[in-house]
């Protein structure tokens, strides 16, 4: 049966996992859809790679459920394997060969068939990714970009139905992190591709929905352009001495604060319309505002729950 745009290919449900008593996921939920590049967003110590882990079968939840086209691959997670192209955050290479051979080793490795033969077909990936050039470069030489980019040709070999990449832009510089934003959108339009990120540019720039991560648990999730829109006119900023900022933090939502010409800060709040600080002007959210708001919210329920349990 013909998939559509808009069908659900990935639905995770209520997955979590523990480990010795201690939780370090907790009923996450989220579905991913055709032609979809999906984000899951958090900060580092989330639970994020944990959970793409999971979905790529390598880690077993104690709970929960997660189907790749009707599949449960927590039951059956060979049922990915062979559908799956995996970038995780640490991916390993042997220095001394270089880009032609490390992705001809790692094609061997996942046992992909080339049937025009595998040196083709890596001189095809390596020509997606734009690397033909530095193909007979030792890989101990390639920057960061460099060596992830090799690292998603091997992840697209095979025609995977599903692309999951683990932190792919950190550590990348301006350049780099827009060119591997080409890559990943055109992967988008013929597969779904789930990226976990702890960077809120990613997905401002690739994924028309998200879900947000904090200490294990789904804090929200949905469309980004929706959730720019519930902080209309709610978003208000201004620059501020030190000792402003401290007062304002004391009657008002701040949601950031950054350091501007080494003593003044640009400052942003959350609040209803027209209750912003004397001098602050209202500005349109951004998916920064989303994110660093919804941080907040899930942070002050955690003091709640604190306080109420002692």
């Amino acid at each position: 049966m013909p998939r559509h745009i808009g069908d659900v290919i990935l639905d995770v449900k209520n997955i979590s996992l523990s480990f010795g008593g201690v939780k370090a996921l907790t009923d996450i939920s989220f579905d991913v859809r055709e032609h979809e590049v999906r984000a899951i967003i958090g900060p580092n110590g989330a639970g994020k790679s944990t959970l793409m882990n999971i979905l790529s079968g390598l880690l077993e939840p104690t709970g929960g459920s997660v189907t790749l086209d009707g599949v449960d691959i927590v039951k059956d997670p060979r049922a990915v394997w062979s559908r799956l192209g995996y970038l995780p955050q640490d991916f390993g290479f042997y220095p001394s060969l270089n880009g032609a051979q490390m992705l001809d080793f790692l094609l061997r490795l996942k046992g992909v068939d080339a049937p025009q033969g595998r040196k083709k077909l890596v001189a095809e990936l390596l020509e997606r990714v734009n690397l033909t050039e530095a193909a007979k470069r030792k890989v101990k030489t390639y920057s960061g970009g460099m060596r992830q980019r090799l690292g998603i040709a091997q992840a697209i070999a095979g025609n995977p139905r599903l692309v999951i990449v683990d932190e792919p832009t950190a550590g990348l510089d301006p350049e780099e992190r827009q060119r591997f934003y080409r890559i990943l959108a055109e992967l988008g339009r013929d597969r779904i591709v789930l990226l976990s990120t702890h960077i809120v540019e990613d997905i401002a720039t690739l994924c028309p929905r998200f879900a947000v991560i904090r200490g294990g648990r789904c804090v929200t999730s949905g469309s980004t352009s929706e959730a720019r829109n519930r902080l209309e006119e709610r978003v208000a900023e201004g620059i501020v001495t030190p000792e402003k900022l401290e007062e304002i933090r004391r009657s008002h939502r701040v949601t950031q604060a950054v350091l501007v010409e080494g003593s003044m800060f640009r400052t942003r709040v959350q609040g209803a319309p027209g209750s912003q600080p004397t001098s602050f002007v209202q500005v349109p959210p951004t998916l920064e505002d989303v994110y660093f708001g919804v941080m907040d919210e899930s942070r002050a329920d955690d003091a709640a729950h604190a306080m109420n349990a002692a």
